[in-house]
């Protein structure tokens, strides 16, 4: 059913009438499709569940391009970004595009579901914001780097959860919670990948989050870990290119102090309670994606 989706997505970009925006979207990565696995194992496949997953997939892609733009990224999943082959301005555009078309359609959907999507896109665009803030300087706060992550990445896969639970008629808090937790753990071990893998796995440079700025769990950790004068030496790093004597550093620092095993750890405990949560409810298939979730390489 995921080929329905592609479909619909398909349908909605050609009924715009613009060759050019065609064109556009069939130049970017699609991805996982994590999120429209995820509301047809909850929802089943009906044509409202089709619609909405399709609307997800374009606020996410959306979300992507705008990203792709704040970050001046070179590539997305392998490829060339858009905002490198066509430009800032397309990209950010293109996202527009995607966003508004996505809001129309899920008018036709359902209220509650729109409501809950568009409240998620709220948080996204928070979560944006605060990434830009937090990425300015070297911190260690914890519990807002927490509430980014919720913001930007987990909430957009609670509200896919929960529209699924909606349409499907099932406890809206209990797949809530799932969504938000594997949101969470999504993203945690992303920020692990970025350390432990290399740029061709990951399709982008490896290590390429700290020197954007981000401040990531395991950067948390570590600095907590070290002593002075190496904290002093790692908050240099931030936000600089690093050669690749730098990059071992922080690498070696990260093993000597057991720091992604700890990062690891905290994405297996959300893991975990989603999986108990799921199998509480008999929903095995959702049970196995959060376990594919916490073992997955990239």
């Amino acid at each position: 059913m995921i080929n329905a989706v592609e479909r619909k997505i398909e349908q909605y970009i050609s009924e715009l009438g613009e060759g050019d925006v065609t064109a556009l979207y069939k130049s970017l990565p699609h991805g996982k499709r994590l999120r429209t696995k995820l509301i047809l194992k909850i929802a089943g496949s009906s044509l409202k569940v089709i619609k909405t997953a399709s609307t997800i997939e374009m606020i996410h892609a959306a979300s992507l391009l705008h990203d792709d733009v704040i970050d001046d990224a070179d590539v997305r999943r392998g490829k060339v970004s858009l905002n490198v082959s066509k430009g800032n301005k397309t990209a950010i555009m293109m996202g527009d595009i995607l966003y508004s078309k996505a809001f129309y359609e899920l008018n036709s959907i359902s209220s509650e579901v729109a409501k809950v999507i568009s409240n998620a896109v709220v948080q996204l665009s928070l979560g944006e914001l605060a990434d830009v803030k937090l990425s300015l300087k070297f911190h260690t706060n914890r519990d807002l780097y927490l509430k980014m992550l919720y913001q930007k990445t987990a909430s957009l896969m609670e509200a896919t959860a929960e529209a699924g639970a909606i349409l499907a008629g099932k406890n809206r808090k209990a797949y809530q919670k799932y969504g938000r937790n594997l949101g969470l753990a999504f993203q945690m071990i992303d920020d692990i990948l970025d350390i432990t893998e290399d740029s061709k796995t990951l399709g982008k440079p490896a290590l390429h989050d700290f020197e954007e700025g981000k401040v990531t769990l395991p950067y948390i950790y570590l600095y907590d870990s070290l002593a002075i004068e190496d904290r002093e030496f790692l908050v240099s790093l931030h936000r600089k290119r690093l050669s690749a004597d730098e990059a071992l550093w922080i690498k070696s620092a990260m093993k000597k102090h057991t720091i992604i095993e700890k990062a690891y750890s905290e994405a297996k405990l959300l893991i975990d309670e989603a999986i108990e949560l799921m199998e509480s409810l008999g929903e095995k298939d959702l049970s196995n994606i959060a376990k594919a979730m916490i073992e997955r390489a990239f």
